[in-house]
């Protein structure tokens, strides 16, 4: 089922519900709506974080990836399972401009949003959707693996402006991956604004770095 950004007519009510939450594995704050776990666009801002319809916590998402009969990695399978992923990966994503960054058991894909968006949008360019294809096809091909979206900005701007763009970012490759068959039980989404620079912001090119929408695919282990 298509998973749906709800758009703005939020009142005040709804934002006080809101809360911050950790994400235990990334140190990310984000936050999270807990009563209903909607993810909210437009003027109020995203309500980001896991996406389970139990709970907007790392063990919900690991319960239902458990209810949803995804099975848990461990000891050597987990690198073995990662390294094809990994090669799979890299061989459908060459020179498309996505990076695969491999952290230990983790895969980074850094996704620039100058070929993702127009600018300063967060709709996504229709000559990109080929390569998200390619990229919900090779994580429905390995499922015991979760995913975070996180969108990132430079530092041009103002700071909520750019928070709120990372966001939209996020939700809208989210959104795409739901669209092609990710289950959302996997996901998690978050946008950090221009708080995790890779690359000098100082000059064009290490701001068109910052610039990104990044996918981290970690193994399952239950």
């Amino acid at each position: 089922m298509r998973f749906n950004v709800l758009v703005t007519a939020v009142g005040a009510a709804a934002l006080m519900a809101a809360c911050t939450t950790t994400d235990p594995n990334t140190g990310m704050t984000y936050r999270n709506n807990t009563r209903t776990g909607a993810l909210i666009g437009a003027g109020a801002g995203a309500v980001l974080g896991y996406l389970t319809n139990t709970s907007d916590g790392e063990e919900g998402r690991t319960n239902a990836l458990i209810g949803a009969g995804v099975g848990a990695l461990a000891g050597a399978a987990v690198g073995n399972y990662m390294d094809r992923q990994q090669a799979a990966l890299r061989a459908e994503l060459a020179d498309t401009g996505v990076q695969v960054v491999r952290q230990g058991d983790n895969l980074i894909l850094q996704m620039p949003s100058d070929v993702t968006f127009p600018t300063a949008e967060y709709t996504i360019q229709p000559q990109f959707y080929p390569v998200l294809d390619d990229v919900a096809g090779i994580l429905n091909q390995y499922p015991q693996t979760t995913v975070d979206v996180v969108g990132h900005a430079d530092s041009r701007g103002d700071d909520a402006y750019n928070q709120t763009l990372s966001e939209r970012r996020a939700l809208s490759v989210a959104d795409y991956l739901i669209n092609r068959g990710v289950i959302r039980e996997r996901l998690f989404v978050a946008g950090m604004g221009e708080r995790q620079p890779i690359a000098s912001n100082a000059t064009a090119q290490g701001q068109a770095q910052n610039r990104r929408v990044e996918i981290v695919i970690r193994p399952f282990r239950g």
